[in-house]
């Protein structure tokens, strides 16, 4: 059941244009990888890979502050299990900030451990990226053992398709995010996690989709952006292979096109209250490179052809 679809972006970048009411991007193209198919590009159909995406939960035992209401989350995202039970898609990823600031570590602990025992009731491979929000006053070890992951940044490929999720919880001295001992606005990759990734873009023969939490397409001035995004960005538009970042952290839907590469910032899952207010959505990968982001509730559909 799709539920309150929206209205497509009315600021399209110069490789964007409508085809039958829906929003259509243009992505890079990897020849050796197309298949050939006849008649109208079907978005019905299943891709190669399909994704489910959640970002922004901030799940906590605590009251509502301003447009955030933290304990709905539990609801929320169980009607977005319901919705990937549907779309049985390949692996879901939550793109960060799981949980909110607890009262002290004990009770921040027991936030990740409710969150995830909600998330368990999805039946499919998860990754996580890593939020702020995630580290407030754990360690980035405390939150991956948590969510039983062992690396913040890493990648992986699934049907002819590389994936990479990025860790910018970093310091610009490059000290890992913290036990609150950062400012959120100083987010940053660090030159060992740049290293390799430029030798993890090289190594690999196939079309990229990038996972992060703070938005890359911000100049690196923003408040929301990585501090180094410019830089970050130089390295994926020299590999030549990355189609599409997906990120959050701003809470609202956005999208914009650098250099060929499609930049699509989530709307959070924790804003608003109700379900009317809920934000998730479903990505389907395709074989001749086309993308489509079905979005449900506050989310945008985005499709890239």
């Amino acid at each position: 059941m799709k539920l309150q679809s929206q209205s497509p972006i009315k600021s399209l970048g110069r490789r964007a244009f409508l085809k039958n009411g829906a929003l259509v991007l243009s992505g890079l193209t990897f020849p050796a990888l197309r298949r050939q198919v006849s008649g109208a590009f079907d978005t019905n159909q299943r891709g190669a890979v399909r994704i489910g995406l959640v970002t922004d939960l901030h799940y906590a035992d605590k009251p509502p502050a301003g447009s955030r209401h933290y304990r709905e989350t539990l609801a929320k995202l169980k009607e977005a299990a319901t919705q990937f039970h549907s779309d049985r898609p390949d692996f879901v990823v939550f793109q960060g900030d799981l949980i909110d600031s607890g009262k002290s570590l004990a009770q921040e602990k027991t936030h990740l451990q409710t969150v995830v025992n909600a998330i368990s009731a999805i039946p499919f491979p998860k990754y996580y990226v890593l939020g702020n929000h995630c580290v407030d006053q754990l360690t980035k070890n405390e939150f991956l053992q948590g969510v039983g992951q062992k690396e913040s940044f890493y990648s992986f490929d699934r049907n002819g398709y590389h994936f990479v999720v990025l860790d910018s919880c970093f310091k610009s001295d490059g000290t890992p995010y913290g036990r609150k001992n950062f400012k959120w606005t100083d987010a940053n990759i660090p030159s060992e996690e740049l290293s390799w990734l430029q030798v993890d873009l090289k190594q690999t023969m196939l079309p990229t989709i990038v996972f992060a939490h703070q938005p890359l397409d911000l100049k690196d001035t923003d408040a929301h952006a990585v501090k180094n995004s410019s830089k970050v960005r130089n390295v994926l538009e020299q590999s030549g292979k990355v189609t599409a970042v997906f990120q959050g952290h701003s809470h609202h839907n956005k999208y914009s096109e650098i250099k060929g590469i499609h930049y699509c910032t989530l709307v959070a899952m924790v804003e608003g209250s109700g379900l009317d207010n809920n934000g998730y959505s479903s990505l389907d990968v395709y074989e001749d490179g086309s993308l489509v982001l079905n979005g449900f509730r506050k989310q945008k559909d985005y499709h890239w052809s």
